[in-house]
């Protein structure tokens, strides 16, 4: 079992830009497409199925509620509800083996680590970085498009 689980985006700002089509905070128009590419949602933590299921592109930041400086990038949901994440341990099924960057980060969002994984490697570096008690989050992004996915917290 990990010692940390996944944070997924809250259902209320999932079903809020299904709503209005606007990003949540910022109000920017969202855009909705059939997915043409890899699009991770933000809020089940799967993958959205290519050339099957529609997506909901909008702007959101990832330490909103962090009591930090915002920090807004482009997110995806499914356009349809899904379920929320359950915040199980560890790193979710669809993200183990893929290239990802865990940044960790102490009060005041001071930047304290960033590591690339490789091969498998998401879960002992994350479990490595929590080792240090500074560490009070991980904002796990893709390495190779640079976007959020999800927050590790201690369990």
């Amino acid at each position: 079992m990990s010692s940390f689980h996944a944070i997924a985006i809250p259902t209320e700002v999932a079903d809020s830009v299904r709503a209005t089509m606007k990003s949540p905070k910022y109000g920017f128009p969202a855009h909705r497409e059939v997915a043409a590419g890899r699009a991770p949602c933000r809020h089940c933590l799967d993958i959205i199925r290519l050339q099957e299921e529609e997506l909901i592109l909008f702007t959101m930041d990832a330490f909103h509620g962090l009591n930090v400086p915002p920090s807004p990038g482009p997110v995806y949901i499914h356009a349809k509800e899904c379920a929320r994440f359950g915040e199980s341990s560890g790193i979710p099924d669809a993200y183990r083996g893929r290239l990802l960057t865990l940044e960790a980060f102490g009060a005041d969002r001071k930047l304290i680590a960033e590591v690339r994984a490789a091969n498998s490697q998401e879960k002992s570096l994350a479990e490595e970085l929590f080792i240090d008690s500074d560490v009070k989050y991980i904002q796990v992004r893709s390495t190779e498009a640079g976007c959020y996915l999800f927050r590790l917290e201690r369990n």
